[in-house]
């Protein structure tokens, strides 16, 4: 770490040390990372990824950590953080195009398509992850997922070098996308290339705010969470299942499976990644024993 540091303080490329990672991820769990590197151009990402290899660092990419559960004992290694410092759009394309850099939010790319009287992204409005992460799993909602807008992605390999996959490429399915699998392990997604229709701004935002208001109404925003904690099943939905079982407001610790939307698993307060662990898999446990679905954890666990 400090050979990786000391090259980021040599060609200024912006860090941090000992950053708590309950910070920087929306279960607001997690211990401390030893180094945070947060780049403000592909060059930089290219760099520190090269550098990374040649020293033999550990390197994890993160975005706004909706989709993460840290080890209390945080991560022993260095956190590449795409955030606002890489988050630039543009519409392109005859106007129907939106190139965007992966740390930008998605609703921050919602609200740049609407604008621009660009619909097709209404889905993802109040998913609150950023560009990377969304087309690292292929995100979704409401019937919508990033398939279905997504022309291409840019990446940085392991060893620094810059590519480019189709859509066509990149195996999207439900949850997942081949940068998933292990041929792609340690590849950084850059950003994203979206085709989108024309449509008039105001009913574009509409529907936006229409999803926003289905989510206050049945989701625990207001609590630290990481969104549905479960993949969905064949045949069945994991917040049924869950609710099914009677295990809405099942508590371990400051972790709770909520009273409100029973496919959430939040924080309620003080709960550590211990906490939240041991409720997944009793969760797990106990809706596989009453009904014979095994629930897969959409969660990564990082640290642990």
């Amino acid at each position: 770490m400090h050979l990786l540091e000391a090259y980021c303080e040599r060609v200024n490329i912006p860090y941090k040390k000992s950053v708590k990672l309950a910070d920087l991820c929306t279960f607001k769990i997690g211990g401390p990372a030893s180094l945070i590197i947060i780049p403000r151009s592909e060059t930089e990402i290219a760099d520190v990824c090269r550098v990374a290899f040649e020293f033999e660092a550990s390197l994890y990419v993160l975005g706004n950590g909706s989709n993460i559960l840290f080890s209390d004992d945080g991560y022993d290694g260095a956190i590449l953080l795409l955030g606002k410092e890489f988050s630039q759009m543009s519409a392109e394309g005859g106007g129907t195009r939106i190139e965007c850099q992966s740390g930008a939010t998605l609703n921050s790319l919602c609200q740049f398509a609407c604008e621009h009287g660009l619909s097709g992204l209404e889905f993802a409005y109040g998913i609150p992850g950023t560009v990377g992460g969304a087309v690292y799993m292929n995100a979704g909602a409401y019937g919508g997922e990033i398939k279905d807008v997504i022309v291409a992605a840019r990446h940085v390999d392991p060893n620094g070098e810059p590519g480019a996959l189709s859509a066509g490429e990149m195996q999207l399915s439900y949850r997942h996308s081949v940068y998933q699998n292990a041929d792609y392990k340690g590849y950084v997604i850059a950003g994203a290339t979206f085709m989108l229709k024309k449509d008039d701004p105001a009913i574009i935002r509409a529907r936006m705010m229409d999803y926003m208001n289905r989510r206050r109404e049945k989701q625990p925003l207001e609590y630290p969470s990481a969104g549905s904690t479960f993949k969905r099943p064949d045949g069945a939905f994991a917040s049924a299942l869950v609710d099914m079982c009677g295990l809405k407001g099942l508590s371990i610790g400051g972790a709770q499976v909520s009273e409100k939307h029973a496919g959430f698993l939040i924080n309620r307060g003080g709960a550590t990644a211990e906490d939240m662990l041991r409720l997944i898999e009793k969760v797990q446990s106990e809706v596989q024993r009453q009904t014979g679905y095994m629930l897969e954890c959409e969660v990564e666990r990082v640290g642990f």
